[in-house]
Parts: structure tokens; C-alpha cells; sequence
């Protein structure tokens, strides 16, 4: 193999590896004023996650609401909709600008929605699905903790 040819996809490699940890791993962040993560994403993006993360809540309190009422069917109901099947709207291209810690909170907290759903079926307990409701919102705690969703800065042409 000729040397330019060598370098050349020594070049194409890190190009490569340099992408995916950028669209992969790290996402479209920056550092914000109040010390969390600045995820940016475009208007439509942005809806969309806290449209999600607005979901969660609605959700938490639906489940609430019917756990106090005994309705444990509209607690499975509430907690399956929300759950791992709900992620498949959401496009690649957001997923690239989401980082890898990020997306592992939103997959386990739709994970645990779909547990929180199997358990209230089968075992019909309240005080456990309350116990796991209270896991289940420490994700969203830990969330806002480390993250906020910024528009991203509008670059005007003259």
C-alpha cells in the first residue's frame, strides 16, 4: 500500500471516531450559567424533549391520582403509554445531539415506566408501585439537576 494511501485512512479514521464521539457520546452541549449541561437543539427538537419530559410528569400524577382511587388498570394504562414503545418517535438526528448520559436517563426512565406498568399488573400493589414511582422520578430529578435544553443561538446574515 502506498504511503499517501495509509495516511490517508489514518485521516478518514479519526475524521470518523471524531464524529461518532461528537454525535455518539457527547451531543450538541455547552457549559450554562447555572452549572448544568446546555443540551442546544433547534425549536422542533426542543419541543419535542420537553413535550416528553411534560408527559413524564402528566404521567407520575395520572398514576398517582389512580393509586389513591385504587384504579390500578388506569395505573398500568398511564404507565405503558409513556414506557419503551414511546421512544420510537423520537428521530435520529435528535438523538445524535443528545449525550450519551442523557439518553441513558430517558431509555431507563421509559425502562422503569414499563416495569412500574408490568408489576402494577401482575402484583396489583400499591405501595410497591409508589416505591418504584419514587425511584422512577429520581431520574427525573437527576436530569434537571445536570441538564437544561437551550435553543440554538440564531446566527443572523446580513
Amino acid at each position: 500500500m502506498c504511503k499517501k494511501c495509509g495516511i490517508a485512512v489514518v485521516v478518514l479514521l479519526a475524521i470518523i471516531v471524531g464524529m461518532g464521539y461528537k454525535f455518539m457520546i457527547q451531543g450538541s452541549v455547552a457549559e450554562s450559567s447555572d452549572g448544568r449541561m446546555a443540551i442546544q437543539l433547534d425549536g422542533a427538537e426542543r419541543d419535542l424533549v420537553l413535550t416528553e419530559m411534560r408527559m413524564f410528569l402528566s404521567t407520575v400524577q395520572t398514576m398517582t391520582m389512580n393509586l389513591s382511587n385504587g384504579d390500578m388498570e388506569a395505573v398500568v394504562a398511564a404507565a405503558r403509554a409513556v414506557g419503551s414503545a414511546a421512544q420510537q418517535a423520537v428521530p435520529a438526528s435528535l438523538m445524535g445531539k443528545l449525550p450519551m448520559e442523557f439518553k441513558q436517563l430517558g431509555f431507563d426512565t421509559h425502562s422503569r415506566f414499563d416495569q412500574v406498568a408490568l408489576d402494577a399488573e401482575q402484583m396489583g400493589d400499591g405501595e410497591h408501585v409508589l416505591q418504584q414511582m419514587g425511584e422512577l422520578m429520581r431520574n427525573c430529578v437527576a436530569c434537571h439537576e445536570a441538564y437544561r435544553i437551550d435553543p440554538v443561538p440564531v446566527v443572523l446574515r446580513q
